[in-house]
């Protein structure tokens, strides 16, 4: 996937890593970044907590706020991404959550998807950013589409980052 391979060459050229927490996409996020050879110098590992008791227990989702919204939600999309960086020790951190089908989940119809991304301490990325999904298709397609998105959101947020700090090096302009 083109899209991890643009990834892992932007955070190996940072020195930076990321990690990955994933329930709807079932490990095929860690699988786009495990395909490029030296994927092992920036992706430090996943966690696929489908079940959503294992939202709370690996990764530190706010138990009320699983019980009163459920899984299908933004804020626990950035909880979940947040979690993945801190507990695996990474720079960054990306989430999935959502519907694949092929029925609804949490009230929620199916292609409803939520994608995250947890950036470093000392960047405005910290607190996170979601990006809400409406998708079409079959259950594999959703899939699908959901880890190209999350991937894509990363690149964007690693992109707008670089930017960022080279804005600060050359003094602020």
């Amino acid at each position: 996937m083109r899209e991890a391979v643009r990834v892992l060459a932007l955070l190996a050229e940072r020195e930076q890593t990321v990690a990955a927490a994933e329930s709807l996409t079932g490990g095929l996020v860690a699988a786009a970044l495990t395909g490029p050879p030296g994927s092992s110098v920036s992706f430090l590992g996943s966690v696929t907590a489908y079940a959503t008791v294992l939202k709370h227990e690996l990764l530190g989702v706010d138990e009320a706020l699983l019980a009163e919204r459920g899984a299908v939600d933004p804020e626990v999309a950035l909880q979940m991404a947040a979690g993945a960086r801190d507990r695996l020790g990474a720079d960054w951190g990306v989430s999935t959550t959502g519907v694949a089908g092929p029925t609804e989940q949490d009230g929620q119809p199916v292609g409803t998807v939520y994608v995250a991304v947890a950036g470093p301490a000392a960047t405005s990325a910290r607190a996170g950013k979601v990006v809400s999904l409406r998708l079409n298709g079959d259950r594999e397609e959703i899939r699908r589409e959901s880890v190209r998105s999350v991937l894509e959101l990363l690149r964007e947020e690693l992109s707008g980052n670089a930017r960022a700090q080279d804005t600060e090096h050359n003094g602020g302009d």
